[in-house]
């Protein structure tokens, strides 16, 4: 219509005393996330160990954690909670609460762990919501590796003599089905073999719609697995967030263990 002028957008601004509340209140859940991880890296007969975890957001999904299977077993998990931000930090701080608890009743027998995990988790979550997750307990004295995959990437195995395995899932994803069943794997882990857990944030990092890819990953360990985990995770952290020109879209989380 001639001369008439449309209604502008109505624009809501928080004002800035809420601004500031709610960044201060997401520093804290970051904090307290970040208190979550574990502190300290165990020491391991025959197992040198690392990991890392970094969040693309103030909070974040991806989970990693050292757990106490008694004298002749030492527990590790790697998990990657769906969805995003603090949602998925909860959750995340959920799956670690039932994980600890149900270990403490079942140290030796995983398969009940999780689940027990799984049955918690669906009768806390939404439907839709679930997690990707590797457990794996190793036993210094046979230098055996029994692990779960419950949909997560397969770890990597750079076994000494140069070839790769692939730690294939044992269960669907967890926290998703009432009814749900998961079974072991069974590998060694021996002097110079090298273990190499990861969340799908590290093989999808992308530049220009190219991933940094499970077969770019495997050149680079390669390349570097001369060094010790500690160093080698720093340095394969560095090389993804290189390659996806910094900040990440996704979290990167990387546990590494290699036999001695």
């Amino acid at each position: 219509m001639s001369g008439s002028r449309g209604a502008s957008p109505v624009v809501y601004h928080a004002p800035m005393e809420l601004d500031g509340r709610f960044e201060r209140q997401l520093e804290i859940a970051r904090e307290v996330q970040v208190r979550l991880f574990p502190r300290v890296v165990p020491q391991i007969e025959r197992l040198d160990l690392a990991a890392a975890c970094i969040q693309a957001r103030a909070v974040g999904g991806d989970y990693y954690d050292f757990l106490d299977f008694g004298s002749r077993q030492f527990g590790f998990v790697l998990a990657d909670i769906s969805g995003k931000g603090i949602h998925a930090a909860l959750r995340m701080v959920g799956l670690q609460a039932h994980l600890r608890s149900q270990v403490i009743n079942a140290p030796q027998d995983p398969l009940r762990v999780l689940r027990m995990v799984n049955q918690m988790l669906c009768e806390s979550t939404d439907m839709g919501q679930f997690a990707t997750l590797f457990l794996g307990a190793y036993a210094p004295a046979s230098r055996r590796l029994t692990y779960i995959n419950c949909g997560h990437n397969p770890p990597l195995l750079l076994r000494a003599d140069g070839s790769v395995d692939r730690l294939e899932a044992t269960a669907t994803v967890i926290g998703a089905f009432p009814k749900w069943d998961c079974a072991l794997g069974r590998t060694p882990l021996g002097a110079g073999d090298l273990f190499v857990g990861y969340s799908d944030g590290l093989t999808e990092a992308s530049k220009h719609e190219e991933q940094f890819g499970e077969e770019r990953l495997i050149a680079t360990l390669r390349e570097l697995s001369s060094l010790a985990p500690d160093r080698l995770v720093a340095a394969l952290l560095e090389r993804v967030q290189e390659f996806c020109g910094g900040a990440p879209a996704d979290d990167l989380t990387l546990l590494v263990a290699r036999g001695k």
